[in-house]
Parts: C-alpha cells; sequence; structure tokens
C-alpha cells in the first residue's frame, strides 16, 4: 500500500504543481476575464471538507496502483512525451518532476542523513537532511572538508534550500528520515522520541 501511495504521489504531485503555476499565470495576468468566464457555481468560494480530502488521497492511491501494470507505465509515459511537447508546460513540468521523483522516490538515496545546523543565522538550530559532499569545480573553491545539505521548509518539504556547509558545523543526529519529515511537516508539533531507532 505505500509503494502504491509512493508511485501515485511521484505522479501526481508533478501535474498538480504544474497546473498550480499555470493557474497562477493566468488569474494574475487576466483575472477579471477569467473569473467572467467561469460558470456561476464556479466562482464561489472552495470549502475543503473531509470527503474531499478522502477523495484526493483515493485518487493519489489508485493511481500508483494503476501505475504499477504495464498498461499504466505505457499511459504514464505518454503523458510525459505529451507535456513535453508543450513549451511553457515542458519546462515547469519536468523541472518539479525531477525534484518530486529525487524527494519523493521511495528507491532513491536523496536524503543519507538526518543532521542540525545553526541556520538562518547562528543562534538557531534546523533539521537538514544530508545529501552528499562537493565536488569537481565546486569543491577546488572550498577550503577543508565540506558536505552538501538540504534545509526543507515547512510544512512542505519539497521546497527548500540547498547549502554547502563545512563538514564540523554539521551534527548528525540519531533520527530516521520518516521521522524528521514528520517532525518538518508538523511544524515541530509531532516530536520525535529522545533516542529514537536510527533507520537508513
Amino acid at each position: 500500500m505505500r509503494k502504491y501511495f509512493a508511485t501515485g504521489l511521484l505522479i501526481l504531485v508533478p501535474i498538480a504543481i504544474t497546473a498550480g503555476v499555470l493557474h497562477w499565470v493566468f488569474t494574475t495576468l487576466d483575472q477579471p476575464l477569467l473569473i467572467l468566464l467561469l460558470p456561476e457555481q464556479m466562482r464561489s468560494k472552495y470549502t475543503f471538507t473531509g470527503l474531499s480530502a478522502l477523495m484526493t488521497l483515493a485518487i493519489i492511491f489508485l493511481t500508483g496502483v494503476l501505475a504499477h501494470n504495464y498498461f499504466g507505465r505505457y499511459v504514464v509515459r505518454l503523458w510525459d512525451q505529451f507535456l513535453a511537447r508543450i513549451p511553457v508546460v515542458n519546462s515547469i513540468y519536468s523541472s518539479v518532476k525531477q525534484v518530486s521523483d529525487t524527494l519523493l522516490s521511495p528507491n532513491g538515496n536523496a536524503f543519507r542523513q538526518v543532521v542540525m545546523i545553526a541556520y538562518p543565522h547562528a543562534n538557531a538550530r534546523t533539521i537538514a537532511f544530508l545529501t552528499g559532499a562537493p565536488s569537481g569545480e565546486v569543491a577546488s573553491h572550498l577550503e577543508g572538508e565540506y558536505v552538501s545539505v538540504y534545509v526543507p521548509t515547512t510544512p512542505n518539504p519539497t521546497s527548500g534550500f540547498f547549502l554547502m556547509m563545512p563538514k564540523s558545523e554539521v551534527v548528525e543526529l540519531n533520527m530516521s528520515v520518516d521521522t524528521a519529515l514528520k517532525y518538518i511537516i508538523s511544524m515541530g508539533v509531532v516530536a520525535p522520541d529522545a533516542t529514537p531507532p536510527l533507520q537508513k
């Protein structure tokens, strides 16, 4: 069930974000005209209900189930090829899909270790994820041992900041990636245990 849900997220998150960006662009450029073109029922403010949340979860799960068979994978490939041919949509969708594939893929190695760093200033601390180490030309301009970390925003961890920091300033935590993500998404409400088991 978790595998299907993750697959559904990988497919639907890029689509949803792309549609959201395009919707924002069009409503910003020509908001009065678009509102007039909408039916009267759609002009009222959308009300979030528990039923709509359940329907969203069901759609994500069913998308993951369908994408795990041959026909579903074929449809996904056709969908990606179709969006790749649309100039504006392609640039948004491909960028978002690369990020979501990296962050949400259950087989990926995006987050290797949960760490704590001083951010955004010396007297503050935040949770981050170790993603690797600088290499190539970037590493040649750094003195000493540096590591690459990703600082997610809350409550949406798919956006954040990429930092290169001295390894000596990064504190590794005995915390699983799943636990850290719950901590971040809940804005600190779902606090981790004092000594959680480390799962890599």
